[in-house]
């Protein structure tokens, strides 16, 4: 496997090819922890958090999708490059995700397909729920539902009846133990929070899930993240279980 050097907000890090497409990976600043984050979409966006973890000792990782609407091929893509990455670079088997907005929807759905490779899931503004977005009171503009329909090969009328959403495989994560930091805006006109985190908020609150909860006032979908990001990774290694 060959690797590019690559820049990165001035650390080390390179690229290379998995299945076809890009990824990337960033080494720490400091000693390596043997652990790592996985950014399951937008490698760059949003970087405050994920910085922060390269300089508490874990590696990120990165790689392209085909689609950003996570349909099973691309999922399981995921869950393969998660093991990929164990064996291929001696790190742990078990990753923390970084997944904002569609981000979050790879995020989950690789929780729920693949629980034993996930220790927490960090979801920023997730969609969750594809009957919000981009269907419902999300985005709901033509080309991006056309866009959706097509990564999912399916009509309008059978999305109707999807029933492969994060919000329908919650139970999933419950019976596998898998702790949820989640971050919204409250104001989020393109990922209602109503729509979708609300509703995981609600089944672990109500099945004895462990979830923080960090709500901005007056803030829609952008940006991603906490002003205190030190602290959102603090919380993040609590759940911890590596």
């Amino acid at each position: 496997m060959e690797l590019k050097k690559i820049d990165y907000f001035n650390y080390e890090a390179y690229s290379f090819t998995y299945d076809g497409l890009d990824a990337f990976i960033v080494k720490p600043s400091v000693k390596p922890n043997g652990k790592w984050v996985y950014k399951t979409e937008y490698f760059t966006a949003f970087p405050d958090i994920q910085n922060e973890f390269l300089d508490r000792g874990y590696h990120l990782l990165c790689n392209k999708n085909y689609t950003r609407w996570a349909p099973a091929n691309e999922v399981l893509r995921k869950g393969e490059f998660i093991k990929f990455v164990s064996k291929e670079f001696g790190l742990s088997k078990k990753c923390i995700t970084i997944g904002m907005s569609a981000g979050g929807l790879y995020a989950c759905k690789i929780a729920e397909a693949f629980p034993e490779l996930i220790d927490v899931l960090y979801i920023d503004a997730p969609v969750m729920n594809l009957l919000s977005c981009p269907l419902g009171l999300g985005i709901g503009k033509p080309h991006v539902i056309d866009e959706c329909l097509d990564a999912l090969k399916l009509t309008m009328s059978q999305m109707l009846s999807y029933r492969d959403n994060p919000i329908d495989k919650m139970d999933v994560l419950i019976k596998n133990d898998i702790p949820v930091v989640l971050v919204v805006g409250d104001s989020d006109d393109i990922v209602p929070f109503c729509e979708n985190g609300a509703l995981l908020e609600k089944y672990y609150n109500e099945n004895g899930g462990k979830i923080v909860v960090y709500i901005k006032e007056n803030c829609g979908h952008h940006p991603h993240g906490l002003e205190d990001y030190k602290g959102l990774v603090d919380q993040i290694e609590k759940f911890s279980k590596q």
